[in-house]
């Protein structure tokens, strides 16, 4: 199969059953004006494509004639908001000397022009907001993006997570077009799996520090290769060929607090950990007794999760409960698949960590202690 110009089309081996996948190389016969580019960014990801893509232009000014820069504004942090977070985005841009322009929303904002011209290519990686069409109708060649998975797998703001809390052992970047409605659902124009380096114990700033050059370079051959310009050979999607597919497609959503609330009656004692490992402190609650006997429920925090012993003691079925005596600093939590968690650090609300054991024995409680 041929692209138009001089483009060789090479087939991967799917990860999605009898879906195709293509790895594009090769020199492009399609040309462009030179761009000027709006760059939609945030965090790391979006760091890594920033900076491979000011780097072309320094070196081929004739293909990237400006960069301007978007990111979402600094907002107060911490206790009593007294902190001021910058996205991180802005000081790189700064340092590359490239002009950067803070907005929350799009509504009644306008794209800058540099020399006098307009933009006329949009790039958002890991931006978080809707590119509109106007804005987008606007540019002469519409929008790119690039995306930490495998399209239209694990859509959404937190493909890394997801894809660690999946247990997958491969990743994937993907280059689509900006879709003027919905974020994610672009045209799909390249794709490339990728191993994940240790996908038993890898976490998710080491998955983004594999995959944000990998994307970045793809960013940038996509630029080289005009492939923004249309007609668009599009990569087959599995969602187009539903009935290959041996699984559902999986959302990759904004990551919330309830999603580190140990679930002691669903979550093996492998999802906990492994949930612990991308996460972060996971949390459950206890009832105990203030000092006049009267019930009282606390939330704990755990971190420094490891998979304990199993256990076949018939006495000890209920999920939550802890199995051992504090002979050690570590504690022991029953799983719904009869084994255990070791717990090697924990947090009462409003106090500060230690020990496990030594955080659980300062509190009161009457009979068995019991997570929930």
């Amino acid at each position: 199969m041929r692209l138009s110009g001089s483009w060789t089309i090479l087939r991967r081996p799917s990860l999605f059953a009898g879906a195709r996948q293509y790895d594009i190389r090769g020199l492009s016969t399609k040309v462009s004006d030179p761009l000027r580019i709006l760059f939609c960014g945030s965090e790391d990801f979006s760091i890594a494509s920033l900076q491979a893509v000011h780097d072309e232009h320094i070196k081929d000014p004739n293909l990237i004639a400006s960069i301007d820069v978007v990111c979402k504004p600094g907002k107060r942090v911490g206790r009593g908001l007294k902190g001021f977070r910058e996205v991180p985005i802005k000081a790189v841009a700064e340092d590359l000397d490239l002009p950067v322009h803070e907005i929350n929303t799009f509504t009644g904002w306008n794209p800058p022009e540099p020399h006098n011209k307009p933009i006329n290519l949009i790039v958002a990686v890991s931006f978080g907001l809707l590119v509109p069409p106007r804005i987008l109708f606007g540019a002469k060649y519409g929008g790119l993006n690039v995306h930490p998975s495998l399209l239209p797998d694990f859509r959404g703001p937190a493909p890394l997570h997801h894809t660690l809390l999946s247990d997958c052992k491969t990743t994937g970047i993907t280059i689509q077009t900006l879709h003027p409605s919905k974020i994610d659902h672009g045209t799909i124009l390249a794709q490339t799996p990728y191993p994940i380096p240790n996908p038993d114990t890898c976490t998710v700033p080491q998955l983004l520090q594999y995959v944000a050059p990998k994307g970045a370079a793809m960013l940038v051959r996509g630029l080289r290769d005009r492939v923004f310009i249309p007609p668009y050979d599009e990569v087959e999607r599995p969602e187009d060929t539903v009935q290959s597919l041996d699984r559902p497609l999986r959302r990759a959503s904004m990551i919330h607090p309830e999603d580190s609330h140990i679930n002691w009656d669903r979550w093996t004692a492998e999802e906990i950990v492994r949930r612990n490992r991308v996460l972060g402190p996971l949390w459950s609650e206890a009832t105990f007794k203030t000092k006049e006997d009267l019930p009282i429920v606390k939330r704990i925090i755990f971190d420094g999760i490891s998979l304990g012993r199993e256990t076949t003691d018939s006495r000890i079925l209920e999920p939550g409960l802890v199995t051992c005596d504090f002979s050690s600093s570590n504690v022991h939590l029953k799983t719904c698949d009869c084994k255990n968690v070791t717990i090697a650090r924990a947090k009462v609300e409003g106090g500060v960590e230690k020990e496990a054991r030594r955080a659980l024995t300062g509190l009161k409680w009457s009979g068995k202690l019991m997570f929930r």
